[in-house]
């Protein structure tokens, strides 16, 4: 870093960084302390990584179902729903099989009741 004036420092930087003027103010500058850990890189804590959530497949709360359907796997015949999740869009919506459908035997009950025919008792 070169003193640019009596007021300001021109820096190089990578392209894009100072697209318009690559000077700042004297005031801007600080002093550079080297730290225990810059003299020492192997002393450096590693910092522990976050645990990882696959947010796929995570229980949400559902929605509704919207339709059913049947499909042939492996030779066998399966069900599957489509499911609406809460707070997502359409777009979002996903076929999925009785048992990875959290609460499915409630929602389930639910979704084939309403899809039964009105019975009207006739005397």
């Amino acid at each position: 870093m070169e003193p640019d004036s009596k007021e300001g420092y021109q820096v190089e930087t990578y392209r894009g960084v100072f697209r318009k003027h690559p000077v700042f103010s004297v005031s801007l500058v600080k002093p550079y302390f080297q730290t225990e850990e810059d003299k020492f890189p192997s002393k450096k804590k590693n910092p522990t990584p976050p645990e990882i959530v696959d947010v796929e497949d995570s229980p949400r709360p559902m929605k509704k179902n919207i339709k059913a359907r049947k499909i042939r796997l492996n030779g066998k015949d399966q069900r599957q729903y489509l499911v609406r999740f809460k707070n997502q869009t359409a777009d979002k919506d996903k076929w999925l099989e009785e048992d990875a459908i959290p609460d499915g035997e409630l929602y389930l009950r639910r979704f084939r009741a309403s899809r039964r025919p009105e019975q009207s008792s006739q005397c």
